[in-house]
């Protein structure tokens, strides 16, 4: 798998995005009853405030997954624990399949993300607060090296804070089952 990135064009991307965001799968990314424009609409905010991005991840050019990246500062983050400099906040939701599931291609996915991420200057140290209710994401987190820290209370959720840092990252990908990387080799 070689996994590629674009920023996300709300007005082009909102039916494709729907079609994921509505899923029941989808159900903790909160936009299910949302329409195409809602999506859009949330989707075009996005890059105003300047501290959030949206990117669609492309497997062969084929749209794949959706991540966001922010600055954890410029988010309710910041009411619930001490941001340090170098952290960068995420979030993740993989397309439902076309076909039949692919073993190991979320943790590709995952892997691809985090690999991203550190590769921008400055960034030491991953956050993420998903749902407590999540624990198929809490289980790929951990995998990666993700660190749960404190349950925190978050508008419309109650989320499991967790870092992931640098060293956390490349040692789990050291211990993990082979999984490919955004390059297709085996890790």
């Amino acid at each position: 798998m070689r996994f590629t990135f674009r920023d996300v064009h709300p007005m082009a991307d909102a039916p494709l995005l729907h079609s994921w965001v509505t899923q029941p799968y989808a159900s903790f990314w909160g936009m299910l009853s949302a329409s195409v424009e809602d999506v859009a609409r949330e989707y075009a905010a996005i890059p105003a405030g300047g501290h959030h991005r949206a990117l669609l991840g492309l497997d062969g050019g084929a749209p794949a997954f959706l991540m966001e990246e922010y600055l954890p500062a410029s988010s309710p983050l910041a009411a619930v624990y001490p941001v340090l400099p170098g952290d960068m906040g995420m979030h993740l939701l993989v397309a439902p399949p076309s076909g039949a599931p692919e073993a190991g291609f979320t943790t590709a996915v995952m892997d691809a993300v985090l690999a991203r991420l550190f590769a921008k200057p400055g960034v030491d140290r991953i956050v993420v607060e998903p749902d407590v209710r999540n624990s198929r994401i809490h289980a790929l987190n951990e995998r990666l090296g993700f660190r749960a820290a404190s349950v925190v209370a978050l508008p419309g959720k109650d989320a499991l804070l967790s870092f992931c840092s640098r060293h956390d990252y490349l040692a789990a990908r050291t211990l993990a089952v082979p999984f490919p990387n955004s390059n297709g080799a085996l890790l």
